[in-house]
């Protein structure tokens, strides 16, 4: 998607990627095989590259660092980066600023930690979630612990996941994400924040402008921006909040274009994909304004019974309004493969059509997640 973004702007992509038939591959001017946890390897990707920036965040910070220091431009930078690659660092550096965070604590994963992870749901209440500080996305890297006897198994299979962050289980009345893009002199416009629903910690949709009062939006979007500010982040940042008990609470941070922003492809005045590439490339940011009263972005997995994505194509296309973006990946169970976004007048019209098309791609539709009225699996 942020190669059909520059190629719009009359822009050459030059991707890094593992394998040749990787999505990203299709749409570039040039790949260079290889991956970012090999320094020589990104070097091959800066000698051909104005600017480098990053479609994830499981990248070497010394190795960004280093190839600054060789006078490559890196978009984020290695200190951005860190904010989004280490979960307990992010935390502290937030708490430090005095935004609002879930109660929590960074542990190290030795001799002491099963007292340490007690005496944390003595005081914050179980259950309570542990996460790895490094490496986990998509609700990889994240447990849901009920008491403190299923600690132990939990402690000894993660020995060589290094420190732990702990926090308490928050109740939540909803989930929201902001998309922040901003140059590096600091100018940043940012999106609408938006309501999303996740289930096992992944994203199944996105509302324009959601459910809640425009307040919360508001004081949401306010508080995303706050953040990138902190982060110093240059190109497109998503921050992830929770909304409990009337406060908004800083859950996650990505530094590259997010889920929850593919709505703004088609319902925006400019997408997050052009609005990154503008940003790392220190160009005029383009208006964020919604287009249409409303937008339903669902996000389109692998279901069990495998069929190929083209021959459900046209049940797909036949809902009016229905924008299908596929990523060219192999279809398997449970692997996400596209979105579907609908725009329009009425909330109720465009998620109803936005979770039909989704549905006739195959999509399962995921447990605990209520569909809109008149959609049937």
């Amino acid at each position: 998607m942020a190669g059909e973004a520059a190629s719009a702007l009359g822009l050459s992509m030059v991707v890094l990627a593992e394998h040749p038939d990787d999505a990203a591959c299709a749409v570039a001017s040039e790949v260079v095989i290889g991956t970012p946890r090999k320094l020589d390897d990104l070097r091959a990707l800066a000698e051909r590259c104005q600017v480098i920036t990053f479609d994830h965040e499981q990248v070497n910070l010394d190795y960004v660092a280093q190839l600054s220091r060789e006078g490559a431009i890196v978009r984020p930078g290695a200190d951005a980066l860190h904010m989004a690659v280490d979960k307990g660092h992010m935390r502290s550096v937030l708490v430090e600023a005095g935004l609002p965070v879930p109660a929590h604590v960074v542990i190290e994963n030795g001799p002491a930690s099963f007292d340490a992870l007690r005496a944390f749901g003595a005081e914050h209440g179980w259950p309570m979630v542990v996460k790895t500080t490094q490496g986990g996305y998509d609700g990889k890297g994240v447990w849901q612990l009920g008491e403190a006897s299923e600690a132990a198994d939990l402690l000894e299979a993660l020995a060589q996941a290094g420190p732990l962050l702990l926090e308490e289980l928050v109740p939540l009345d909803a989930e929201l994400a902001v998309m922040v893009a901003r140059r590096p002199n600091g100018e940043r416009v940012t999106w609408p924040a938006v309501e999303t629903a996740q289930v096992g910690g992944v994203c199944r949709e996105v509302l324009v402008p959601g459910r809640l009062d425009p307040s919360v939006t508001e004081a949401a979007t306010a508080l995303g921006g706050q953040v990138a500010d902190l982060a110093g982040a240059v190109g497109v940042m998503a921050v992830e909040l929770f909304w409990s008990k009337g406060q908004l609470l800083v859950n996650e941070v990505a530094t590259r274009p997010h889920n929850s922003g593919h709505w703004t492809i088609e319902g925006a005045v400019t997408s997050q994909f052009e609005n990154h590439l503008r940003a790392v490339l220190d160009l005029p940011l383009g208006l964020t304004v919604p287009q249409y009263p409303h937008v339903a972005s669902v996000n389109v997995f692998g279901g069990p019974a495998g069929h190929p994505l083209e021959s459900l194509l046209p049940r797909a296309l036949a809902f009016d309004g229905a924008h299908v973006h596929l990523y060219g990946k192999e279809t398997r169970p449970g692997r996400k493969l596209g979105h579907v976004t609908v725009c329009g007048a009425e909330a109720e019209t465009v998620r109803a059509r936005a979770w039909g098309a989704a549905l006739a791609l195959g999509s399962p539709h995921p447990p605990g997640l209520d569909l809109p009225d008149g959609v049937t699996t």
